[in-house]
């Protein structure tokens, strides 16, 4: 900082760390310690353990304030901040020197109004969602036309009037059976989930709408109270929710069968269009009076075909002679055709029967020679001729090893042009190899 004088006035003139500094300096003076409540956005959360984030207004304004909680108080919170929270933050201003931007350094959070709404209504979803509660197969399909409906909301609630009049204008000839219950406040859960359970012991209308009109976050807490969930999840009537507006979402909607972005777009979804009905029913009848007259016409026609053909018989038998005549000279043809093909048949067939039998006699010789001359080479009598002789023991037992025979052993013997008996007086058997 330094101090200039010019036309008796004298004028200070700061760097920019050195205002930097100052503003920081006069912040922390000033707002050495202040609570600030808001939403929280960008949440992140550093390596370091340090957390960042930003807090909106809670009330919509465009005002934030960026902040910082360092890891030793980020450390002692008991719940895990998340975007879109409302938490109550206490710290100090400060100001981020490098960016010259405004800070506060959180020393401490907790959860507060609908911040903390948010957060049971996300680990009640979690919980319901696990069981099934929400499962799409679970859904069943609206009746297609209902002759009653049900309607569980507040007698005085502008809701109602909502329904019963998209009711009157698309179905007037549908009854509708109003079951009052609360549907904010302390009280509102136990009497939502006394309406349905009546409903469904009663079993007097097809189908069931729930409903209320919009509001905060805790005015439409009851319809995500966990009673009135599991009411409409078990009940034997087809629910369809609407309540709020179109950006509104219940857990109570999730169990529905149907969820209706408005208690006037459920009317309008459980309703058929009562017009809509009457210009199917008219096309309808339309479309089966023309196919009515197509077919008297193409009956009429077919019975004035057959009334000129009874006319004239004689033309009807005549044509049924030259139908039977040109059947006639066709059998004929197709009998003198066969009877050309079978004779030249049995020709060719003669024919081959001449040639194949030589063919196969002396093919059937040169066969029986062959076998003739295996058998010739397989008689006993051929090997005796070459010099070799049959001995047994005279048993009629063969011998084939010197190991059958001893010394002074009588043996037979059978050569090729006679026998001889003989004795053994010597036995010597070959080596071992």
């Amino acid at each position: 900082m330094s101090e200039r004088q010019g036309g008796g006035l004298q004028r200070v003139t700061w760097s920019v760390g050195a205002l930097v500094a100052a503003v920081a300096d006069t912040l922390q003076a000033r707002f050495a310690s202040c609570t600030v409540e808001g939403e929280l956005s960008g949440f992140s959360r550093a390596s370091s353990g340090h957390c960042y984030f930003t807090l909106k207004d809670a009330d919509g304004a465009a005002a934030l304030v960026r902040c910082a909680m360092f890891k030793r108080d980020a450390s002692l919170l008991d719940f895990a901040p998340a975007d879109g929270q409302r938490v109550e933050l206490r710290g100090r201003l400060a100001v981020y020197e490098p960016r010259g931007e405004l800070q506060l350094v959180v020393e401490a959070m907790r959860r507060a109004g609908a911040g903390a709404l948010y957060e049971q209504f996300l680990r009640l979803k979690a919980k319901l969602e696990a069981q099934g509660l929400f499962d799409a197969s679970v859904k069943r399909a609206l009746p297609a036309f209902p002759q009653r409906i049900g309607v569980v909301t507040s007698r005085g609630a502008a809701a109602l009037h909502d329904v019963l009049t998209a009711l009157q204008r698309r179905a007037p000839h549908v009854e509708v059976i109003v079951y009052p219950s609360l549907v904010q406040g302390a009280e509102a859960p136990e009497a939502l989930v006394r309406a349905i359970q009546t409903a469904n012991a009663r079993a007097e209308v097809d189908v069931l709408i729930v409903c209320r009109g919009g509001g905060a976050l805790e005015d439409l807490w009851a319809f995500n109270d966990e009673r009135v969930v599991r009411a409409i999840a078990t009940s034997g009537l087809v629910i369809a929710c609407g309540v709020g507006h179109e950006t509104d979402v219940t857990l109570a909607d999730l169990a529905a069968d149907l969820r209706a972005p408005t208690p006037t777009a459920a009317a309008e979804l459980v309703s058929p269009s009562r017009q809509a009905n009457l210009d199917a029913l008219g096309a309808l009848a339309a479309a089966l009076t023309r196919r009515v007259d197509q077919r008297l016409e193409a009956a009429a026609q077919r019975l004035d075909r057959v009334a000129l053909r009874l006319a004239r018989p004689a033309d009807a038998l005549a044509s049924q002679q030259q139908r039977l005549a040109w059947l006639s000279h066709r059998l004929s043809v197709a009998v003198q055709r066969s009877q050309t093909r079978q004779a030249e048949l049995t020709g060719r067939l003669g024919r081959r029967l001449l040639l194949a039998g030589p063919k196969r006699r002396m093919s059937a010789e040169l066969h029986l020679e062959g076998l003739e001359g295996r058998l010739r080479s397989l008689d006993p009598r051929q090997v005796l001729a070459r010099g070799f002789a049959w001995l047994d023991d005279g048993q009629g037992n063969p011998l084939s090893s010197v190991a059958q025979l001893h010394q002074g052993q009588d043996l037979h013997a059978v050569l090729a042009d006679g026998q001889a008996q003989l004795q053994v007086r010597l036995v010597l058997p070959d080596a071992a190899p």
